[in-house]
């Protein structure tokens, strides 16, 4: 194992940014089996007295001045956390998350015991399923994946072991 500069323990939790909080909350209550662990806000820039250098608390806490935000915590039933931010305000590029080939781009990989079975609920779910990738040879082989979109753009792979994969 390689030596850390740091006392790393283990990661804490993914955050994303969504257009409005409660659909895909609910969304992933009902299909991935989260738990929302708290929600908080609205906070909002405008509310809160601006710090020594004269930012105000969302441009010096989180690097982005003026805004208005909501957030919640979500659990997943490993364990696994995802936090989801809502701007009131929101900058940049649109409501869509970027394609994976943008940077910036990403996805989160969710194993599963059954690859179709799972691709049939989310399709029958709003999601956008792509076609089964599987390989006869290398790393992966016996394995295979499948990725999606959920209703909002949010791009996710269902992976399905097989024996000896890495």
């Amino acid at each position: 194992m390689n030596q850390a500069l740091i006392s790393f323990r283990r990661i804490d939790h993914v955050s994303w940014t969504v257009a409005e909080l409660e659909p895909v909350i609910d969304f992933y209550r009902r299909v991935f089996g989260v738990t929302l662990l708290y929600a908080m806000g609205p906070l909002d820039a405008a509310d809160i007295p601006r710090d020594a250098r004269g930012r105000d608390w969302t441009e010096a806490h989180l690097g982005i001045p003026d805004a208005r935000l909501r957030l919640a915590m979500l659990q997943f039933p490993d364990g696994f956390r995802l936090e989801l931010f809502e701007y009131g305000r929101p900058q940049g590029g649109g409501s869509a998350p970027p394609p994976g080939n943008h940077v910036g781009g990403h996805h989160l990989g969710i194993e599963v015991d059954d690859l179709e079975a799972s691709a049939s609920v989310l399709l029958a779910n709003g999601c956008t399923v792509m076609e089964r990738i599987a390989l006869d040879e290398g790393p992966t082989a016996g394995s295979a994946f499948r990725y999606f979109r959920d209703p909002w753009g949010n791009i996710f792979e269902l992976c399905q072991h097989g024996a000896g994969a890495a």
